[in-house]
């Protein structure tokens, strides 16, 4: 399975959809759970962080493989990496896990 529809953040689907997201936004952060009030305008400097904001289309579900607005919404930094932050964590620990595994392939001794 593709893990974006169209095969790639490239696509004309998924540009498509990302520009209908941000339009339904007002070209503005939607928010989250941990920062619900969050309105950062796209390209212009964070009102927290000072860093210019660039929205990028976050599935709330952590499902990348479909488009269904009821479950996207456009977020800026801050919120994405906040929203997907232990996400991000259970992935990591898990490519760490696999390189330990592959590796005790190659170590003497252990079979």
């Amino acid at each position: 399975m593709k893990r974006y529809p169209g095969g790639s953040i490239r696509s004309k689907e998924w540009r498509a959809f990302r520009a209908s997201i941000i339009e339904r936004a007002g070209n503005r952060c939607e928010g989250t759970p941990q920062f619900p009030h969050c309105r950062a305008v796209n390209g212009e400097p964070h009102p927290e962080t000072g860093s210019r904001v660039v929205l990028t289309i976050a599935h709330m579900d952590h499902d990348e493989t479909h488009m269904d607005p009821e479950r996207c919404r456009a977020l800026c930094q801050r919120c994405h990496l906040s929203w997907d932050a232990q996400h991000h964590a259970r992935n990591a620990a898990a490519t760490r896990r696999a390189r330990l595994a592959v590796g005790d392939l190659f170590v003497e001794g252990r079979a």
